[in-house]
């Protein structure tokens, strides 16, 4: 399996920003081994719809875009590889076992479930099938991301990362913050302050405001494996979640566009182009 198969790398159309955005969660080519007992059409309700779309204007203005061309219902590049749900592996799991308590939610490293509580398989997965999505998926995913964010520190002397991601509207029967939560139109995720600079979160949040979005901060998403993986503000590596609301840019209840599909498209490029300005100015100082 070549790495091309999995995730796809968008470089810097000039000049290069200490600027990497990657979307883990927008990918649809589902792998032959998938072995779900629901549709496809159902596992893809568990897609970042477009986010590689929304955000593909970011080369533009020097940043680096990586996108995870593999479905997170078949392996969530966003979780530590200890993280297993041992409700879902057919015998004892014999590798690092780190639980984060997502497992509670049936969305550990591989789901057991959709958001609406849907089992996915009809029975337990056996060792060497999540081994091999470790191997072949995971493990190239988070690779690729660390060697891009490692690149960019070296060369400006501090990075910034934007993990994209889009969220639901309202609150499914499994999801963060409980069921039939209406969700603001942004959610940022800094891990309550822990994995960026606070006026890093402060301006993105400033930007989204100025142009009439209602914004949420750490609430009730704080950022998962990503931001905290490659994080480490004192050492000048800072990593922010962004959550879009799906009501923002998709047809209600469908992966269809929407009437402000292009609208926001062109707002996240002018804050990348925003951004990369920042982080140029920072690193340099």
């Amino acid at each position: 399996m070549q790495t091309r198969d999995i995730l796809k790398i968008h470089p810097p159309a000039g000049a290069t920003a200490p600027l990497v955005l990657d979307s883990p969660h927008s990918g649809h080519d589902f792998p032959h081994d998938f072995g779900a007992a629901v549709s496809i059409e159902l596992l893809r309700d568990a897609e970042d719809v477009d986010v590689h779309e929304l955000y593909a204007h970011a080369p533009r203005h020097g940043a680096h875009l990586l996108e995870a061309l593999f479905p997170r219902s078949y392996i969530d590049p966003n979780r530590s590889v200890g993280d297993i749900d041992l409700d879902l592996i057919d015998g004892p799991w014999p590798d690092d076992y780190l639980p984060s308590g997502k497992a509670r939610l049936g969305k550990a490293l591989v789901w057991r479930n959709l958001d609406d509580g849907t089992p996915i398989y009809a029975a337990r997965l056996p060792v060497e099938t999540v081994r091999h999505r470790i191997r072949h998926y995971l493990r190239p995913y988070q690779d690729a991301l660390k060697t891009l964010i490692e690149q960019a520190h070296q060369v400006h002397g501090a990075v910034y990362h934007i993990n994209c991601h889009s969220m639901e509207a309202v609150g499914g029967p499994m999801a963060e913050g409980g069921a039939g939560r209406v969700r603001a139109d942004i959610v940022l995720g800094d891990r309550d302050g822990s994995t960026c600079e606070p006026g890093f979160t402060a301006r993105v949040a400033e930007f989204f405001s100025a142009r009439g979005y209602s914004v949420a901060i750490n609430d009730p998403f704080k950022g998962v494996e990503l931001v905290r993986m490659f994080s480490d503000p004192a050492a000048g590596r800072h990593s922010l979640q962004i959550e879009l609301n799906k009501r923002l840019y998709l047809r209600a209840g469908t992966r269809e566009r929407g009437e402000r599909f292009d609208e926001l498209q062109a707002h996240l490029g002018d804050l990348v182009a925003e951004l990369a300005h920042y982080a140029n100015r920072q690193a340099a100082s």
